[in-house]
């Protein structure tokens, strides 16, 4: 992991989004830029809702090769034919998560700025782990996941490594040398132009 070269791309899908819209608008934006993975990730607590999404997305995303996990709705991976789910509570149901959906499910951590947790959850069987915020933001308690984290996981842990939150500019400049994947959502969603935006961060990633 010491000779990342140049990291890649994750998207998360915006909280809430219209069906008759999102679909065609994510398949321009996988046209577009080649993206690593993509997480569903709604703020609907609806089962029905979440149902809909998901197999509106995977149309899309099995069209063209990308993996779709959830965040958290784990028995939903396997009703829905997903590919894995995403936990936000860092090494804590990795282990169990693993056990009810096999080895071939991707099994993701967001474990914030814990060193720790993020060990953890790699030991316990993540397929990758996530850290952030990494650039400057007033969120919570306005921690951040510092370079010396991931510039230390890169060298050390082999497991993923993805950089997520409060990306900018300058913190795709200073992580893209020490991790794996960018994970974006509101950086692009928020624009005019989702498409044209992913292009443009994909530049300023791989130079």
């Amino acid at each position: 992991m010491s000779d990342i070269e140049q990291p890649q791309l994750y998207l998360i899908t915006p909280p809430a989004f219209d069906l008759d819209v999102f679909p065609t608008l994510l398949a321009k934006v996988l046209d577009s830029v080649d993206m690593a993975c993509v997480r569903l990730a709604l703020a609907n607590q609806d089962e029905d809702d979440i149902c809909r999404a998901a197999d509106a997305l995977s149309g899309v995303t099995q069209a063209r090769d990308v993996a779709l996990v959830i965040d958290e709705h784990i028995l939903l991976v396997e009703k829905l034919g997903l590919d894995g789910v995403h936990l936000g509570d860092g090494a804590r149901r990795v282990a169990k998560t693993r056990k009810m959906l096999g080895g071939d499910a991707i099994i993701g951590a967001f474990c914030g700025t814990s060193r720790h947790d993020g060990m953890n959850a790699g030991e316990a069987g993540a397929d990758y782990v996530s850290f952030g915020p990494i650039g400057e933001n007033t969120l919570g308690d306005g921690a951040r996941a510092e370079h010396d984290l991931f510039q230390w996981w890169s060298e050390v842990i082999e497991v993923p490594i993805v950089a997520e939150g409060a990306i900018d500019d300058a913190a795709l400049q200073a992580f893209a040398p020490v991790t794996d994947f960018f994970a974006i959502g509101d950086e692009i969603w928020r624009a005019d132009a989702p498409a044209e935006e992913a292009k443009a961060i994909l530049t300023k990633v791989t130079g």
